[in-house]
């Protein structure tokens, strides 16, 4: 038996796929938290405006 015969590649590949996408999604919820709570003055020196990011 060869190895690529004996492995379980597929169940395994959509755990990993299933945690990318909840740390990409829990990072852009934060980074709009952290956005959030900053000024209209602060907003500008970062060179963003509220509605670049909502």
């Amino acid at each position: 038996m060869e190895f690529y015969e004996n492995r379980a590649k597929a169940p395994f590949h959509i755990f990993v796929l299933v945690g990318r996408w909840m740390r990409q999604t829990w990072r852009a919820w934060r980074t709009r938290q952290v956005l959030d709570r900053l000024s209209d003055e602060q907003l500008k020196d970062v060179g963003l405006r509220r509605d670049d990011y909502c």
